[in-house]
C-alpha cells in the first residue's frame, strides 16, 4: 500500500516540482529586494523565475537559436564583417580544424573576420567566433593565431556566455529577467561579447581548453604562450589583453600544462604565415 501510494506521489508530485522552486526562487527575490525596480503580479514573477531557471538548462538548439540571433545584431550594426572569400575560407578552416577537436563538437560553428586593425577577438553563444583583422596581422604565425581562436573556442565549450547571463539575470532581482524576453536576451548576448570581460576563473579554463584543442588539433601548443608575451611586451598591451584579468597569471598557468609532446608541432612556419597574410590582407 505504501508502494502504491509512493508511486502515485510522484506522478502527481512532479509535476509541481518545478513550480515550487520557481515560486521559492521569486519568494526569495522579493523579501530580499527592498527597492525593486517594477512591480509585478505574482503569476509574472512565478513565470519570470521559471524563465531563470531555464535559462540555465538552454538545449543546444536553443543556444544556436540564441547565438544566430546575436550575431544578426551584431554584424548588422556594431561591426563590419570582411566579405573577403579568401580571408573568410582562411578563419573558418583554422576554425572548423579546431573545432572538431573541441570538448563541443557537436554544434555548428560559424567563424569570421572583423574588419577592425584592433588586436582582437572573442566568441558569442552557439558556436560563433569573430577574429579581427589586427590580430590576424599580429600573429607570427599560424599557431599563434589558432591559440587565440581555441581560447574563444574555450568559452563556447563552457557556455561562459549563458553562465553570466544567469547570473546577472539572478543580481537583477529579476527585473529584466533574461530567460522572459528573447529580445532581452539578444541584447544582453551583445553586451557580454562586446563590453563585459570574462571572470578570471573563465579565462583559465578557457586557456586550458584551448591548449588541449590546439594539442589535439596538431598546433604547437608553446605558440599560445609565445602569443601572450609578444602582445604583453608592446608598449601599450592591446584591447584583447585589456579585457582579460591577470595576463601574466595565465602565461604562467598556460606553460604549466603545455604537454612536452605538444609543445612543438605545425603552425609554426613565421615565413610562411607572413606571406599568407600579406596575400589575404595586403601587410
Amino acid at each position: 500500500m505504501f508502494k502504491s501510494f509512493w508511486l502515485t506521489c510522484r506522478r502527481t508530485c512532479g509535476r509541481g516540482i518545478y513550480l515550487f522552486l520557481s515560486v521559492m526562487v521569486v519568494a526569495g527575490i522579493w523579501v530580499f529586494s527592498p527597492e525593486p525596480t517594477q512591480a509585478f503580479s505574482l503569476p509574472e514573477l512565478i513565470f519570470r523565475g521559471i524563465q531563470v531557471i531555464q535559462l540555465a538548462n538552454l538545449s543546444d538548439r536553443q543556444e544556436v537559436a540564441l547565438g544566430q540571433q546575436i550575431n544578426r545584431q551584431l554584424t548588422n550594426s556594431e561591426f563590419n564583417i570582411d566579405r573577403d572569400r579568401a580571408t573568410s575560407a582562411y578563419i573558418n578552416r583554422i576554425g572548423q580544424r579546431l573545432a572538431q577537436e573541441s570538448d563541443r563538437p557537436n554544434i555548428p560553428y560559424t567563424f569570421q573576420v572583423v574588419d577592425d586593425n584592433n588586436i582582437n577577438a572573442f566568441a558569442t553563444m552557439g558556436g560563433f567566433v569573430y577574429v579581427n583583422k589586427g590580430l590576424m596581422a599580429a600573429a607570427d604565425n599560424e599557431a599563434q593565431l589558432a591559440s587565440v581562436i581555441g581560447h574563444e573556442i574555450g568559452h563556447i565549450s563552457a557556455r561562459h556566455s549563458i553562465q553570466q547571463m544567469r547570473q546577472m539575470a539572478i543580481a537583477s532581482g529579476l527585473a529584466a529577467a533574461t530567460g522572459l524576453d528573447r529580445s532581452r536576451v539578444v541584447q544582453l548576448g551583445v553586451e557580454l561579447a562586446l563590453r563585459r570581460p570574462h571572470s578570471r576563473q573563465a579565462e583559465y579554463e578557457a586557456d586550458i581548453l584551448g591548449l588541449s584543442t590546439m594539442g589535439r588539433a596538431g598546433y604547437a601548443q608553446s605558440a599560445m604562450v609565445d602569443f601572450m608575451k609578444k602582445l604583453l611586451n608592446r608598449p601599450s598591451p592591446p584591447s584583447i589583453l585589456s579585457t582579460h584579468p591577470a595576463t601574466a597569471d595565465r602565461i604562467a598557468a598556460i606553460s604549466q600544462e603545455i604537454d612536452p609532446d605538444l609543445a612543438s608541432g605545425e603552425g609554426l612556419n613565421n615565413a610562411a604565415y607572413r606571406q599568407e597574410i600579406r596575400r589575404l590582407l595586403g601587410s
